[in-house]
């Protein structure tokens, strides 16, 4: 069915339904967007995005809309009548109702304010002021029974009688009546309208046709329009069916109640314009009315009865002012119940799209920033991992060879060291004694000696040159690899990397070294056998002919008569090293007689010739005092002396082993300081790239959190504007003038 078709007051109700619904997608709007603020606001990832403030201005919103809410359940249409007491506002009531639900006519007088309202139960009832007991209805005389019975009551309470809107159809538009006692009988107007008037869309001024307006009427209505601005007043002239009785002067009198009429709402009350004013004045018969449409419920004729003359039109005015009135209170009500509501919800709809707008900003401008912080600690990574692997190659070919400077450096120094082995060894001075004992202690003190003075030596040689290339290699690592290293961390490098002194450990191991060292510290004759065979021989064939000798003196001689043959074939091995001894004799000889040996024998020959057996006798004397010198002057510090030199002889040659070992060992020590640095700044580094890698991971999930906001954000702005549209919508149908 169509609006037009329908009820004026069905306007009210379908108006009602849909900014109802309205507020309930803004409720649940509001709260959705209440929930994505605070928790944008309480992410810490998303500083700065929305504020505290934000957060707590649209969390009250859903605080004042569920208030809302509930008003717009509770509204409805509301009409006051008043007049004064026994001018048919009951009947008035009754006759809008088609049924008498208030109690009226004689002996009936409402003594405290009636509202009528609908209930979706089959059963009527009443509830008094201050009590939440249903008490029921059955019939109109037992409603003003129990008016009349309850003490309690005065002109100041209020009943409210809930009709069934199966019987009512008036009822069942959200639509309230509210019944008063005449205006003639309290002077606490003021309360009354403070108490039942303000919500009121419409009042109607039930006069009495056979009177004029009175002065109590007036004051009151007077009071009405000072509180409230222009309010919606109807004025019922009833009892219009007495005008019958003298039809000559109906004209007249109808005519001068309507201009007190207008003057009243238009000039005094100021209300409404001149040429609407006789749209709200009707002359009516309410009993006439609610007999006639009581009798249509029975089925029986509308104009049976004791009917007046006139009826009809009277009818038909009573009528008009129905219609009349239910446009009136239809507009009125949309205007005066949701028209506040629905400009709060625009106030608030506009609130929420700035503060998504400034959501929305705040995240675009953070993302922008993010995706920029991004990038730079993406090429931060990129650059420090292609200059690590760069730098890592170099520093390498640094270390290697540096290194071998000081495999290099080691060696030369511990040469030069080791030809002046004699000279550190002479400087050694202990208590020194042939015996076992005690040349044990002296070897170990002289291990100990030339150890420590070899070390020195070589500590003086090269250990500060070496300190000064480790340390300047160091120092260039450093300023390769700062570069690498965030801020924070290069002022902390000092000490994360502490420069200290490096001191090369030499270790020669002087004692192991030299374990096998066996000294020969016996007297020997210069001139004796074993002397000249060493001097002639060398001292490996010499031990060689020695042994050979002391192995010949014990085989005994072979007989003249033996055979020669077997001898030789026995005696092969001897004979070979007998050969082998000839020819290094034979090799010595040759050497003597090469230099001056057969000059010195011809002239001995001579002089044995010449001189004879004393020469002889001299040269065994002589022979004998050189013997007795050497034997004399063999003491303790001629055997130490013998002992140096052979300890001299011994250690060169050990040393001259172990030299390539130790200049190794000092490079391995030199490496190893240079690659422990190396290894300390990589892992600074390292630090670095995994403090990035998780910086840049922390952005990507910053930036889409960011994204998710924008896209909330966004989404719930779309939902603002469509609430707005809606609003819009609403606006334009129900609360502006229809043209």
């Amino acid at each position: 069915m169509a609006e037009s078709d329908r009820s004026p007051l069905k306007r009210f109700v379908v108006a009602k339904k849909k900014i109802s619904t309205i507020f309930d997608q803004l409720l649940e709007y509001i709260t959705e967007g209440a929930d994505f603020v605070e928790g944008t606001y309480r992410n810490t990832e998303l500083e700065q995005i929305a504020t505290e403030q934000q957060a707590l201005v649209i969390r009250g919103y859903t605080k004042k809309l569920g208030v809302i809410s509930e008003v717009l359940a509770r509204n409805h249409m509301k009409v006051a009548f008043f007049g004064r007491t026994s001018n048919g506002k009951s009947s008035v009531v009754n006759a809008m109702l088609w049924d008498r639900v208030l109690p009226s006519g004689i002996g009936h007088t409402t003594n405290c304010f009636l509202s009528v309202e609908g209930t979706d139960g089959d059963k009527a009832y009443l509830m008094t002021e201050g009590s939440d007991e249903k008490k029921s209805v059955k019939t109109v005389n037992q409603l003003a029974h129990a008016l009349h019975m309850d003490e309690e009551l005065d002109a100041g309470c209020l009943v409210r009688v809930f009709w069934p809107k199966t019987k009512c159809a008036l009822l069942r538009d959200d639509l309230v009546l509210v019944d008063s006692p005449g205006t003639d009988v309290t002077t606490e107007l003021d309360s009354w309208i403070d108490k039942f008037c303000l919500d009121a869309d419409v009042f109607v001024l039930v006069a009495n046709s056979e009177s004029t307006l009175m002065n109590t009427e007036k004051h009151f209505f007077h009071k009405v329009n000072e509180r409230l601005s222009k309010p919606n007043i109807f004025i019922l002239n009833n009892r219009w069916d007495a005008s019958a009785s003298e039809p000559e002067y109906m004209e007249d009198v109808r005519k001068q109640h309507t201009d007190r009429c207008i003057n009243f709402l238009v000039d005094e009350l100021k209300v409404v314009e001149r040429e609407q004013a006789l749209n709200r004045i009707f002359f009516v018969s309410a009993k006439e009315v609610l007999n006639s449409r009581m009798q249509r419920a029975q089925g029986m004729p509308e104009a049976g009865g004791a009917l007046s003359e006139g009826f009809e039109a009277r009818l038909q005015e009573f009528q008009c002012f129905e219609r009349t009135f239910e446009e009136c209170i239809s507009q009125s009500a949309v205007k005066t119940k949701f028209e506040q509501h629905t400009i709060r919800a625009k106030q608030i709809t506009e609130t929420v799209k700035r503060i998504m707008d400034d959501i929305n900003i705040q995240a675009a401008d953070k993302r922008i920033n993010s995706l920029k912080e991004r990038d730079d600690k993406v090429d931060q990574l990129d650059y420090v991992r292609s200059q690590l692997g760069l730098l890592t190659e170099d520093i390498k070919g640094k270390i290697k060879a540096v290194t071998e400077e000081v495999e290099t450096k080691v060696s030369s120094a511990m040469t030069d060291e080791i030809c002046r082995l004699s000279g550190l060894v002479d400087e050694f001075y202990s208590d020194f004694h042939p015996s076992p004992q005690v040349l044990e202690l002296y070897k170990n003190a002289l291990h100990k000696h030339i150890e420590e003075g070899m070390g020195r030596n070589l500590a003086d040689r090269c250990s500060n040159a070496v300190n000064a290339s480790v340390q300047n290699s160091q120092q260039n690592m450093i300023e390769n690899l700062k570069p690498l290293l965030p801020s924070s961390v290069q002022c902390q490098l000092h000490m994360l990397i502490p420069c200290r002194k490096f001191d090369l450990s030499y270790d020669l191991n002087f004692s192991s070294l030299c374990t096998d060292f066996q000294e020969n510290i016996e007297f020997r004759f210069s001139l004796g056998w074993t002397s000249l065979v060493n001097r002639f021989l060398g001292p490996k064939n010499a031990h060689r002919a020695l042994l050979l000798m002391e192995s010949s003196a014990q085989i005994p001689r072979p007989l003249a008569t033996t055979s020669s043959a077997p001898n030789i074939h026995a005696l092969t091995p001897e004979n070979v090293s007998q050969e082998e001894l000839m020819f290094s004799i034979g090799t010595g000889l040759a050497s003597l007689t090469s230099k001056s040996s057969v000059t010195l024998v011809l002239v001995t020959g001579v002089v044995w010739r010449t001189i004879g057996w004393r020469l002889i006798a001299a040269s065994f004397s002589l022979y004998g005092l050189l013997y007795l010198y050497e034997k004399l002057t063999w003491t303790t510090r001629a055997k130490e002396r013998a002992f140096k030199q052979q300890f001299v002889d011994y250690a060169t040659k050990k040393l001259q082993m172990v030299v390539r070992f130790t200049s190794a060992n000092c490079s391995h020590q030199v490496q190893q300081e240079m690659a422990t640095t190396f290894a300390r700044l990589c892992q600074q580094v390292d630090l670095t790239q995994k403090n990035l890698s998780e910086e840049i991971s922390r952005l990507t999930m910053k930036i889409d959190q960011l994204d998710a906001v924008q896209h909330h954000s966004k989404t719930l702005r779309h939902k603002a504007t469509g609430l707005e549209t809606e609003l819009d919508s609403f606006i334009k149908q129900y609360l502006q003038p229809q043209q």
